[in-house]
């Protein structure tokens, strides 16, 4: 089952606090990303968050599971009302993930 695009719109909403969340769709679910950097994947309307130690400092009662069949462990988010909490915790997600490697520009053959 997809995640719907309000379940997306509202996650995203609710870690605001912790700089500038946007989201892209990837093979019909949603990468979630903070200045930037991945920091979760919506799938199935759960939302899943990189594991990190600087996360589970803030959270550290937080549950792990794949996000789907052959992925990593993630911080499973029950619920991301209270804002406060969910901004500090992606914030240290954040600073703890590298930044994205760039992308080798392709060079065309040449004939």
């Amino acid at each position: 089952m997809a995640s719907s695009l309000d379940f997306v719109e509202y996650v995203c909403g609710q870690i605001g606090g912790a700089g500038e969340i946007t989201y892209k769709k990837m093979f019909g679910e949603y990468g979630v990303y903070c200045n930037g950097k991945i920091v979760g994947v919506i799938c199935d309307n759960q939302f899943f968050v990189k594991k990190t130690e600087a996360g589970a400092a803030v959270y550290p009662d937080c549950k792990e599971a794949s996000p789907y069949t052959g992925a990593k462990l993630h911080f499973v988010i029950d619920s991301v009302d209270d804002r406060n909490l969910m901004a500090r915790f992606i914030s240290a997600t954040y600073n703890e993930l590298p930044f994205p490697k760039p992308k080798k520009k392709k060079v065309p053959e040449k004939e």
